[in-house]
C-alpha cells in the first residue's frame, strides 16, 4: 500500500513538473500556440519569432527555476536536518542573505572596473558568503541552547546583510544597477544557455552527494548518539551537511538572488504528500517539489501583474509563509498531545 502512495506521489510531481514547464513555455505576454512547440524544438517550420521566445528567452528561464528551485528545497532539507528544526532554511539563517552581500559586493566592483563576471565567480563569492553566516549561525548555535533563539539570531544576520546589500545598491553608480536591483530583490529572470549549463553541474553534482548521503542522514535523524552506534563519523557528516546546503544555497542565490520559503515550506509538504520521512524518497522529492513550486511562483510573479514583474520572493512568500505557520502550529498541538 504504502509503495503504491510513493509511486502515485512520484507521479504526481513528475506531472506537475511536466505541465508547469509547458505552462512557462507557452504564457507570457506573447502567447505560444501548444501545437507550435514540438515544431520549435525540432526546428521543422515553426514561427521564427516564437522559436526565439521559446528557446533564448522562455525555456532557458524555466529550467533555471526548475533546477534552482530542486536546489533550494534540498539546501532546506539539509538545514533542517542538521538544526533539528522544522523551520530552518537558508533565507531565515540569513544564508541566502549573506551570499547575497558578497555577490553584491563582487558585481559593483566589477561595474566599477568594467569588468565581466562568469557564472563560476559569482557562485564561489555566493559560497563565501553562504559560508561566513553559516560559520557564525554553527557558532550561536554552540552558545544558544534554544532553537527558537537560533533562528531569531539567522533572521537578524539576514537583515542586517540585507540593508548593507541595499546601502551598496542604492549608492552604485551605474547604468546596469537596474538589473542588479531586480537581482537583489530576487529574480529568474535574464537566464541565459551558459547560466543553465553551469548551474546544472554545481546543483546536479550536489544533489547526487545529498541521495548518496541518504543512510547517513536517516541515521542521524535517529539521534546523534545513534548515529555514532552506527559507525557514523557525525563531526565529518555534519561538514557534509553545512558544505552541501551551502553550495546548494550560494547557487540559487548567485543566479536568482534570494528567494524566500522554497527552503522552508516544501520539504514538509513534500513530506506530507509522501507520508513518510524516510531521506531516500523524500531527497528526490524535495528537488522535484522545489521545482514545481518556482516554476508555479516564477509563472505567477511575470504574468499576474503583466507587463510589472513581481520579484519571486513575493510569490513565494505568500504561498510558503501560511505552509511555514501551519507547520509551527501542527507541531505545537503534537506536542501538547
Amino acid at each position: 500500500m504504502k509503495n503504491k502512495r510513493f509511486g502515485a506521489a512520484f507521479m504526481i510531481l513528475g506531472g506537475l513538473l511536466m505541465i508547469s514547464l509547458i505552462l512557462n513555455i507557452c504564457i507570457g505576454s506573447v502567447n505560444v500556440p501548444l501545437k507550435d512547440i514540438p515544431g520549435i524544438f525540432l526546428k521543422t517550420g515553426a514561427n521564427e519569432t516564437y522559436r526565439d521566445i521559446v528557446l533564448n528567452i522562455r525555456f532557458p528561464r524555466a529550467l533555471a527555476a526548475a533546477i534552482l528551485g530542486g536546489g533550494l528545497a534540498l539546501s532546506g532539507y539539509l538545514l533542517q536536518t542538521f538544526f533539528h528544526n522544522p523551520i530552518a532554511g537558508p533565507f531565515t539563517l540569513g544564508i541566502s542573505s549573506g551570499a547575497k552581500l558578497v555577490v553584491a559586493l563582487v558585481m559593483v566592483a566589477s561595474l566599477g572596473n568594467a569588468l565581466k563576471l562568469s557564472s563560476w565567480v559569482m557562485i564561489i563569492a555566493a559560497f563565501a558568503g553562504a559560508m561566513v553566516c553559516m560559520g557564525f549561525v554553527i557558532l550561536m548555535s554552540g552558545v544558544i541552547d534554544q532553537m527558537a533563539m537560533l533562528i531569531v539570531s539567522g533572521v537578524m544576520i539576514g537583515y542586517i546583510c540585507s540593508a548593507v546589500t541595499d546601502f551598496i545598491v542604492t549608492f552604485a553608480d551605474d547604468a546596469d544597477i537596474v538589473n542588479l536591483h531586480n537581482w537583489s530583490k530576487g529574480s529568474f529572470s535574464g537566464m541565459t544557455w551558459e547560466n543553465v549549463k553551469v548551474m546544472a553541474v554545481v546543483t546536479g553534482i550536489a544533489a547526487i552527494g545529498v541521495f548518496m548521503m541518504s543512510k547517513p542522514v536517516s541515521a542521524y535523524e535517529m539521534g546523534e548518539s545513534y548515529a555514532r552506534n552506527m559507525g557514523l563519523n557525525v563531526r565529518v557528516f555534519r561538514i557534509l551537511l553545512v558544505l552541501l546546503s551551502s553550495i546548494l544555497a550560494a547557487c540559487v542565490t548567485a543566479f536568482a538572488g534570494p528567494v524566500s520559503f522554497v527552503g522552508i515550506a516544501v520539504p514538509h509538504l513534500v513530506k506530507k504528500l509522501l507520508g513518510t520521512s524516510r531521506p531516500i524518497l523524500l531527497i528526490p522529492a524535495c528537488f522535484l517539489g522545489g521545482s514545481v513550486f518556482c516554476l508555479v511562483c516564477d509563472l505567477l510573479a511575470r504574468t499576474l501583474f503583466a507587463p510589472t514583474e513581481l520579484s519571486i520572493s513575493t510569490v513565494t512568500a505568500v504561498f510558503g509563509a501560511p505552509a511555514v505557520i501551519y507547520i509551527m502550529i501542527h507541531r505545537r498541538k503534537e506536542k501538547a498531545v
